[in-house]
Parts: C-alpha cells; structure tokens; sequence
C-alpha cells in the first residue's frame, strides 16, 4: 500500500497564497456582516409595514389591568409607542423622558402607550408603580405586537402623528435631543 495515498492533500503555506488572495479572504466576511446589518436595519426601511411615513400598524392589547387598548382609538392624537422591560436598564434611563414628554404635552393630547417586551406581568406592574408611570402599559403575549412592529430589543419607540402614519422611530434608549425632536414632529403637525 502507497503510504502517500492515504495521507492528506497538501496545503499551501498562508504565506504563499499571494497578497489578493488574503485581501479577498478578509475582505469577503467583512461585506457579508455588513450585508447583515444593513438587512437589520432595513427592517424599517421603505416598503415594511413600519416605514416612515406609513400607516402604523393597529393593534389591540389589554392593559396591565386589563382594559383594551386599541391604537386606532387614539386617531387624532400624537402618539409614542414605547417598547419596554422592567429589566432593561437603558429602558429604565429613559423612562423619566418619557414620563416628562407625557406631563408636559398633556395640553397637547400626547399619547403615550407602552408595550412590555418579554418581561412579567407583575414586574412590569411593580416598575410603572414605582416610577409614576401615567400611561397604560399592556402585555404581548406571543409578541404579536412587537412582530408587527418588526422589534429587534427593548428599548424601541414609535412616534406615530395624528393621522396614525409612523412619523420617526427610535431604535434604542432615547436622548433628551432626540425626544424633543420626534415629539416636535408628531405634535406641531
């Protein structure tokens, strides 16, 4: 028997693999990752259901004490959708944002909503207690809503205008800048 038939095929050297090689070998994981963030962020690019400038999408939840909520009921108001988790701590640095959004454009029919993002019933409860929370909070169960909205994570919020099109949206906690700004755009429409 031929001891170099069984043996395995020889490899070339890194080295000797020329200069164009390499590049392409390091360069083609690179495209292939940057393809995959910008399919994740296209999530809510033109055509999706939760485009700018899109209808956003109805949805029907019962809040934490179990009354029905439903957003098209809000139709002629400014409207942020928050979702949330009692667990996630940039959620519960924005929360205050939120909290002074919703008290100081009560005058103006502001609507806030929040939707709890794979968390319990009773710590979401405990946390919109504990921090003053003046909106209703609902569950997803089977995350319908956050499907619908096309969520990648806890925090994200929409702002949704008076008509019900999706007028910004927030991936991530939300800056003071960045509130004042998505809320100028749904309330001075």
């Amino acid at each position: 028997m031929d001891a170099a038939a069984g043996a395995e095929p020889r490899r070339p050297a890194l080295g000797s693999l020329g200069l164009p090689y390499l590049i392409a070998a390091a360069t083609v994981p690179l495209a292939l990752l940057v393809l995959l963030g910008a399919l994740v962020v296209s999530r809510g690019a033109v055509g999706t259901p939760t485009a700018i400038g899109r209808m956003a999408p109805d949805f029907t939840v019962a809040d934490l004490d179990g009354n029905a909520l439903r957003l098209a009921d809000l139709r002629g108001r400014p409207v942020i959708v928050n979702f949330w988790a009692s667990w996630c701590g940039p959620c519960v640095e924005e929360f205050p944002l939120l909290r002074g959004a919703a008290a100081a454009h009560a005058d103006d029919g502001l609507a806030v909503v929040g939707i709890v993002f794979r968390d319990r019933s009773e710590a979401a409860r405990d946390f919109m207690a504990r921090n003053g929370a003046t909106w209703p909070a609902a569950m997803d169960p089977g995350e319908r809503v956050a499907g619908d909205y096309g969520i990648l994570g806890a925090p994200e919020t929409y702002f949704i205008g008076r008509d019900g099109t999706i007028v910004a949206r927030q991936i991530g906690q939300i800056s003071a800048t960045s509130l004042n700004e998505k809320l100028a755009a749904i309330i001075e429409e």
